[in-house]
């Protein structure tokens, strides 16, 4: 089956279907272009180039922060970096939750 017929299928499908289709989808995508490395932007995963921490681009993005809006302040990200990095917080939300709590205590 290709996309073209599988789309309307998708479109088809509950809510709860479609949730589930994306975590199996996130859970199947190649996270590569995200490092953790000890010592760069404290250890936490980050977009590799050049160097923007995940739990920073989930916390823009809940503070209202559009993709078009973050890759206008990140100019050297691209959105195949902020698919990656979404795919990322969705497979390791505690990871990125503890970053994002850590990171902004006072």
């Amino acid at each position: 089956m290709n996309l073209q017929e599988l789309t309307p299928k998708l479109l088809a499908l509950s809510a709860a279907e479609k949730a589930e289709v994306i975590k199996i989808l996130t859970q199947s995508l190649d996270l590569s272009g995200i490092e953790k490395t000890t010592g760069v932007c404290g250890g936490d995963a980050r977009i590799a180039l050049p160097r923007i921490p995940v739990w920073g681009l989930v916390d823009y993005r809940r503070i209202g922060a559009t993709d078009e809006q973050i890759l206008q302040s990140f100019p050297h990200i691209t959105q195949a970096d902020l698919d990656t990095a979404w795919a990322y917080a969705e497979k390791y939300p505690e990871e990125i939750e503890t970053a994002i709590q850590r990171n902004e205590e006072p």
